[in-house]
């Protein structure tokens, strides 16, 4: 059962303390220390490592208790002799609370029925550094903390306009985790702005730990294995996508934020697409979409034309491909089970262990595991060559979310091809194609512009256009200004 606290500060410290203390009994981490300013008994509430010692005794109790001998009147505190420039005053005890336990200092005056909330806010932090999951060749080379104060501020300097606006919100009912929902006012798509408030509005839950809470609680279709909320680590994707007129949600305690609306072409465009010349651009990015449909389709290719259709295939190459296959124990349809899962036993490993011993196991699992498998006959060449392309093909998108729901769908078509060949290739690409066409997020077609052309819309799409060409922001974002520039 929720434990609900007072609101109501009555004006002796002494109470007030007691009922903190009970409240927060067997929290060894919480400091209580009672003074005097001139003959107004105080008291201050913090916790130890989330609080500034420094600020609380240079500038808060050394003023308070030398200078305060002078004071004659409460209200001279607060207006006179405190020298803290973030103070503010509430009425409640359980906002008060609250502030303690997101690292502000609680501070009680004698004869008041307030509390002034000091911000003293000086958590164990990380400091900005580099996106070990979003690697750049060109552009910053900073990324988001865990400190949503941190991150918004990285935003904050990109986008130096008086209309962005920075939404404060409080989610878990237990952990209380600051929230922050930022969009460019006269830009930002209304309609998918009020849908993200009513979603996080209806959010009930008892702690949010990170910002996959979030995205999980909001998403249009939880049963589908295509993202549709762009998650990044990178301030400048966040300000690009604000300038489109999306939505970005921080939380704190997370070094990732949250891009709402999405659609599928955003999860396979990089930074880099934007800040080298059109060419270039245009050129990594056509490789990005045809490595994709490689590495979706390659494997169940094999399987149906070696099992079903062996008389499309090329003499030459169909006299190799058996004879590689000649002692293989299993049809093509297992063998392609075993390495695919094989390499998602690989990836997962590499993933999760330290960077050096990484590095190791990868060149293990892929060489030596590799050439033994073949080696005794349980796969054939062809297979490992195959497996091989689809890894790497696989690794161009920039989404890590993405690459999984393209491995899940892989598996899918390898079993449709291995029951009804080439058609049951075709047939899983239509199901996929299908439920892409009926996807939203936010009231955005997922698949848009592909399903809602406008010929503006495709200076961005499959290639790049030069930047002089963007006049205005996306079409299907339907934003407020639309004019990007003259």
């Amino acid at each position: 059962m929720k434990e609900e606290i007072r609101d109501e500060i009555v004006k002796k410290v002494s109470d007030n303390i007691s009922y903190i203390k009970d409240l927060l009994k067997g929290s060894s981490d919480i400091v209580y220390r009672e003074f005097y300013i001139g003959e107004f008994k105080s008291a201050l509430v913090y916790v130890d490592g989330m609080g500034d010692k420094v600020l609380l005794d240079d500038f808060v109790l050394e003023t308070l208790m030398i200078r305060g001998s002078r004071v004659a009147k409460v209200e001279e505190i607060k207006n006179r002799i405190l020298t803290v420039s973030d103070l503010r005053e509430v009425k409640k005890l359980s906002e008060g609370i609250n502030a303690v336990l997101s690292g502000d200092t609680l501070m009680f005056i004698e004869g008041l029925e307030i509390c002034y909330i000091i911000s003293t806010r000086a958590w164990p932090a990380r400091g900005v550094s580099e996106p070990s999951g979003e690697t750049a060749i060109r552009g910053g080379r900073d990324g988001f903390t865990e400190i949503v104060r941190f991150n918004t501020a990285l935003i904050r300097r990109r986008i130096r306009d008086t209309r962005l606006k920075i939404s404060p919100k409080s989610i878990g009912t237990r952990s209380k985790t600051d929230v922050a929902i930022m969009y460019i006012d006269d830009i930002v798509n209304k309609d998918a702005l009020e849908e993200l408030l009513k979603r996080i509005d209806k959010i009930n839950i008892d702690a949010v730990l990170d910002s996959g809470y979030i995205e999980q609680l909001i998403e249009d279709s939880t049963f589908s294995v295509f993202p549709q909320i762009q998650s990044t680590e990178r301030p400048d994707v966040v300000a690009a996508a604000l300038y489109e007129g999306r939505i970005a949600i921080l939380v704190d305690n997370s070094p990732f934020a949250i891009i709402v609306p999405t659609t599928l072409p955003n999860l396979f465009q990089a930074p880099d697409d934007y800040y080298q010349r059109w060419i270039h651009g245009s050129v990594v990015r056509l490789i990005r979409f045809f490595s994709i449909i490689i590495s979706l389709i390659l494997p169940s290719l094999y399987v149906a034309v070696t099992s079903f259709h062996t008389s499309i295939i090329p003499t030459k190459l169909a006299y190799f491909i058996a004879a590689s296959r000649e002692g293989v124990p299993f049809p093509a349809f297992v063998e392609a089970l075993i390495m695919e899962v094989s390499l998602a036993f690989l990836l997962e490993a590499i993933a999760r262990l330290p960077k050096p011993i990484g590095a190791t196991i990868g060149i293990v699992g892929g060489l030596i595991i590799g050439q033994a498998a073949v080696t005794a006959g349980i796969v054939s060449p062809i297979m490992i060559i195959i497996v091989s392309i689809t890894a790497i093909t696989s690794f161009t998108t920039p989404n890590y979310q993405i690459t999984s729901a393209f491995r899940i769908l892989r598996f899918l078509l390898i079993i449709a091809a291995s029951i009804l060949g080439l058609y049951g290739m075709m047939i899983g690409l239509i199901c996929i194609l299908i439920h892409l066409v009926r996807l939203r997020s936010f009231g955005v077609p997922y698949l848009a512009p592909l399903v809602n052309p406008q010929i503006s819309d495709f200076k961005d799409m499959y290639i790049r256009f030069p930047l002089k060409c963007f006049k205005k922001r996306p079409e299907y974002m339907d934003t407020g200004d639309k004019v990007r520039q003259k």
